[in-house]
């Protein structure tokens, strides 16, 4: 991990990031419907995708792949420090916060169905704190 990646002033921005995604998904709707669909794209992707791209930022962000601004309260690349990448209850939970958009209530029921160290499950909820990627769209 270079110290140039965990300078603020070389990070990347969501906030920047954010309007060239929402232009993508712009485009593919616009291919797929025939015609352009505009602002109304722009807004569909604001209101259905925004916070899962937030998500996807956050854990990119402990993970160490890619050091943002909006996080920089947060360690950049703390789950690797702690190694979660080899601990089978963490990735299981990692893949349902970014791939099957679960919250910590639905994976704290999940846990529980399948009888879980609920307390490994806490403390693993508590170190990804998926809760403060809940920041709020700029449109422009």
């Amino acid at each position: 991990m270079s110290s140039e990646l965990l300078d603020p002033s070389t990070a990347s921005s969501i906030y920047e990031e954010a309007p060239l995604e929402a232009d993508r998904h712009k485009w593919i709707e616009s291919q797929k419907n025939g015609f352009d669909l505009g602002k109304l794209a722009i807004s569909d992707w604001y209101a259905n995708h925004w916070y899962y791209f937030c998500i996807g930022k956050k854990i990119e962000h402990l993970l160490g792949n890619r050091c943002w601004q909006e996080f920089s309260d947060t360690r950049f690349g703390f789950l690797k420090s702690l190694e979660l990448e080899n601990d089978l209850l963490a990735d299981r939970i990692l893949d349902r916060i970014f791939w099957q958009r679960m919250e910590n209530l639905d994976i704290i029921l999940w846990a529980r169905e399948w009888n879980l160290p609920m307390e490994r499950v806490l403390e693993v909820l508590e170190m990804i704190d998926i809760n403060s990627a809940r920041l709020e769209p700029v449109l422009s």
